[in-house]
């Protein structure tokens, strides 16, 4: 049974008045902690490769925009990052980088090995669309995640802003259902705001959370990029500007809380799009209305300025030993402690 209606997810998406919104993120808040307690998971971050194939409408990153400055980590480099995630006690490494060719099953199947190896650490990969093949290979080497965002779950919105490649079928929330038989914890999450994005689809995408059962759920603003068709207003769905869904701080927790309401055992992270948005709170804000994951970046400085989705990023050059520092005194102000162990869902721990 739903634990919200489709018209209180409505409802409460359409409500301004500052009083009633402090009561809903209160009642996340309180489901948070019956369900996944206090404490903060730290996932050390590692954005291996700014390589990718894909076209989408957004990201900075798509293999049109040709004022991108390429990288690829090595396996050596990539191991040295979940080295210092184990240093500073985190739990989990996430692997992510775009969807690219050059880094095959086989080498990030390495790559993964060595990490279990070396450190014992849970490793979450984002790596796009792989065949499943890969996806087991993955699997075997010992991955115990595997985030795909489906960014939203309106199906024309999506084709619009994420093109598929020639004769290649793109249905992530299929993949997803596929990655959970292999046996990954599975993560999925969408953006607030795109546009052409209606109140209904974000009651759309809440209930798909829902009905996906999904391990993680990435909530974060709609943030294009400047050299993108989205970000130069190239690639529109008009819609009423009454029925638009607005790419901001406030619409985003709206959008964290009511997950939480729905999906009480997920991991849901602050991220750092909301974190850019506002670089002074917004992490602390979405910890209180239902988040729980926090993922420090540890990318080193002379990749991470490279890995530009979206401009403005926040920590883009704070060391990851800064970053760190900072992120476990923002915890402290709130009265929240760092996760122990990788954080798992209650459901998949050991």
């Amino acid at each position: 049974m739903s634990r919200l209606t489709r018209d209180e997810i409505l409802g409460w998406l359409h409500e301004e008045d500052e009083k009633k919104l402090q009561e809903l993120y209160h009642r996340a808040d309180a489901v948070r902690r019956e369900h996944v307690g206090d404490m903060v998971h730290l996932r050390g971050l590692i954005e291996f490769s700014n390589h990718c194939v894909r076209q989408c409408g957004y990201c900075g990153l798509r293999a049109g925009n040709r004022t991108v400055d390429r990288y690829r980590m090595t396996p050596d480099e990539i191991v040295a990052c979940a080295r210092k995630a184990k240093a500073f006690g985190y739990g989990t490494v996430v692997l992510q980088g775009g969807e690219d060719p050059a880094m095959t099953g086989d080498l990030m199947s390495d790559v993964v090995r060595r990490i279990k190896a070396e450190t014992g650490l849970a490793v979450t990969l984002s790596l796009g669309e792989r065949p499943e093949a890969e996806l087991v290979q993955l699997k075997e080497a010992g991955a115990d995640r595997y985030l795909l965002r489906f960014e939203t779950s309106d199906p024309e919105l999506y084709q619009l802003i994420h093109p598929g490649r020639p004769g290649v079928l793109s249905d992530r929330v299929e993949m997803l259902r596929r990655m959970r038989k292999i046996g990954f914890q599975i993560g999925g999450g969408v953006m607030i705001g795109i546009p052409g994005q209606t109140w209904d689809t974000i009651a759309d995408d809440i209930q798909l959370f829902e009905a996906l059962d999904l391990d993680m759920i990435g909530v974060g603003p709609f943030l294009a990029h400047p050299e993108t068709p989205l970000g130069k207003g190239e690639w529109t769905r008009p819609v009423a500007p009454e029925a638009q869904v607005p790419s901001t701080e406030k619409m985003t927790y709206k959008v964290v809380a009511l997950t939480r309401l729905s999906c009480p055992e997920a991991n849901i992270p602050s991220t750092t799009a909301l974190a850019t948005l506002n670089k002074e709170h917004g992490r602390e804000q979405a910890l209180a209305a239902g988040a729980n994951v926090v993922m420090p970046n540890l990318t080193p400085l002379e990749y991470r300025t490279r890995y530009e989705i979206y401009p403005g990023k926040a920590c883009m050059q704070e060391t990851a030993e800064v970053c760190h520092g900072c992120l476990l005194l923002r915890l402290s102000v709130i009265g929240r402690k760092p996760g122990l162990g990788p954080g798992h869902r209650a459901r998949h721990e050991a």
